[in-house]
């Protein structure tokens, strides 16, 4: 999907108006990653999160991830979780809670309301490949990081189940436009324009499913998106069937994060 269309903004503002859906795909790889460590608490692992730092992420969605961080969040001076919905922005407040070194902003990561080197590390997991301007919305985070600041962006690789999946139940060539705006593969790219040094951190993971039914749901959480998810259950079911083998699928993931310092130029 490329973004940009009023259409393009539209569904994505449908799928993440509230967390329900986002709920379902997060339940749905906890369940059957086969890596037991956790998408997000090896996220967590790469952050160096010091005394008295600002901390701004972008794109917090339900503050799953600072669920359980009490010594990180006490740690900081100053942390702003930011959403492009007031509904996710609501269902972290209830996760993370009221403090006094935390704030709840809407923000757009095109336009950050804040000035100049205000942040030690900002944050923005698997969301930037939804914004219209990603160029825009990455100078916008350079500058509002310190010259010494460090941005940490995971995302997703060109390879991972969804593009398996699209290809099993057809869905190739035009039918399938896959959002490769922010990847493993040219994020790095993207974010040199701003950044001296950029590196990618992988994290090795697949999905062993035992449960297809729950496969069938986790799909249907992403019909804004993605043409399959407005199939009936059965056809689905009908279509996951040849590949499964001794009632178990087993998909390949790739997803990462890339940690970017320094300023471009200095």
């Amino acid at each position: 999907m490329k973004m940009g269309s009023s259409n393009d903004k539209d569904a994505v503002q449908e799928q993440y108006a509230s967390s329900k859906s986002l709920d379902i795909r997060l339940n749905f790889h906890n369940m059957y990653s086969t890596n037991r460590m956790g998408f997000g608490p090896w996220l967590v692992s790469n952050y160096e999160i010091t005394e008295g730092m600002k901390v701004l992420e972008i794109g917090t969605g339900t503050g799953s991830m600072w669920v359980g961080h009490d010594d990180l969040i006490t740690k900081c001076d100053k942390i702003v979780l930011s959403d492009f919905s007031e509904g996710m922005l609501e269902t972290a407040k209830k996760n993370v809670g009221e403090r006094e070194n935390v704030e709840y902003k809407q923000i757009d990561v095109q336009n950050i309301p804040y000035e100049d080197s205000s942040f030690d590390i900002v944050i923005a997991n698997m969301m930037l490949y939804h914004v219209p301007d990603i160029n825009k919305a990455v100078s916008e985070i350079r500058r509002v990081l310190k010259d010494e600041g460090v941005f940490y962006s995971a995302t997703y690789g060109e390879h991972n189940f969804n593009d398996i999946i699209a290809e099993w139940f057809g869905l190739i060539g035009e039918n399938y436009d896959p959002n490769h705006l922010f990847t493993l593969q040219n994020g790095g790219a993207i974010l040199g324009k701003e950044f001296a040094d950029v590196e990618v951190h992988r994290y090795q993971d697949s999905l062993h499913i035992t449960k297809v039914d729950d496969l069938v749901e986790y799909l249907q959480s992403l019909k804004a998106l993605h043409g399959i998810g407005t199939m009936e259950k059965d056809k689905m079911l009908c279509m996951l069937e040849p590949h499964m083998e001794d009632g178990v699928i087993d998909l390949q993931k790739e997803y990462g994060t890339f940690i970017a310092r320094g300023r471009k130029g200095i």
